[in-house]
């Protein structure tokens, strides 16, 4: 495989739509616009256009059509059209083991045992559609700049994205669920009649210097992570200390911080996996470990 495709297979399961018809199968990617406006206050719209031009150059020799773009406020959507036993379909949907959203798409098992510049790809390719960093992400000492990726409702790809950054070594730091006991620990929203209110995206976060060999190919993304990982190394380096003995440490290499938190009468809900539905957390760390992110 090449990276191209590796690129491509980490948008489509990232935020991409499969439809198919008797003889033509459409492939549709969404690249979401968080904000409208950078942290400096240029219009992302105008960055995210020049790096579908940038994508388009790289992606169209490998699909062998046009990359077709549509763009509105909020998102671009990026589209191609081929016959579906052009070889192309017929390996995206093996690769997707014919699902046909990305709210049911797995990580293919291609990838674990993949070169490490094939899987950097897909990573790329998954979180140019997922992820985000922004000043807002920074972590509470006020220095640690992070990349958020953000996963809508697929429990188990959060828990597979994670596995591949572990083989590429780059640690996540940490992993907001989308888990009543996490989201609404102390049922402060179930108690005012929102039932649902846990029922949000997964956030997994990586600090900006971590996520450097991944990158982004959307520009204001990447300007936004090289200038956030410059100024967290510049800073530890003027401290005389080496910015990766403070980030680059997996969960299970840190002391577990548990917060006792009261039964969620969600925690049964059926939109929870079965392999956690009904159980009860304190903290992040057990969540990943029984979805199979672990040492």
């Amino acid at each position: 495989m090449n990276i191209q495709m590796a690129y491509l297979l980490g948008m489509i399961i990232g935020n991409g739509e499969i439809q198919r018809n008797n003889s033509a199968t459409k492939i549709l990617i969404n690249i979401p616009h968080k904000n409208e406006r950078t942290d400096d206050g240029n219009d992302v719209k105008i960055y995210v256009k020049a790096s579908i031009t940038d994508i388009k150059s790289a992606l169209e020799p490998t699909i062998g059509t046009i990359l077709n773009c549509t763009q509105n406020k909020s998102v671009s959507t990026i589209y191609f059209e081929k016959p579906n036993s052009d070889y192309l379909i017929t390996e995206i949907m093996r690769m997707c083991q014919n699902e046909r959203t990305f709210e049911t798409m797995h990580v293919p098992q291609y990838f674990y045992t993949a070169s490490r510049d094939e899987i950097l790809y897909f990573l790329r390719g998954f979180c140019d559609v997922t992820a985000y960093i922004r000043k807002s992400n920074c972590y509470i000492d006020g220095i640690t700049q992070r990349v958020y990726i953000e996963i809508m409702h697929n429990w188990y790809v959060a828990a597979e994205i994670c596995n591949l950054l572990k083989i590429v070594d780059i640690p996540v730091q940490t992993i907001d669920w989308a888990h009543p006991n996490m989201r609404d620990g102390k049922l402060a929203k179930y108690n005012q009649g929102n039932h649902n209110f846990w029922k949000k995206e997964h956030q997994i976060k990586i600090t900006a210097n971590e996520f450097l060999p991944i990158g982004f190919t959307v520009i204001h993304k990447n300007n936004a992570l090289e200038k956030f990982a410059n100024e967290m190394i510049n800073y530890y380096s003027r401290l005389g200390k080496n910015i990766s003995e403070k980030t680059h440490k997996f969960y299970w290499q840190k002391k577990k911080k548990r917060s006792l938190r009261p039964s969620h009468p969600g925690e049964s809900d059926v939109s929870i996996p079965s392999e956690i539905r009904g159980k009860h957390y304190d903290c992040w760390q057990d969540i990943a470990n029984d979805l199979g992110y672990r040492e």
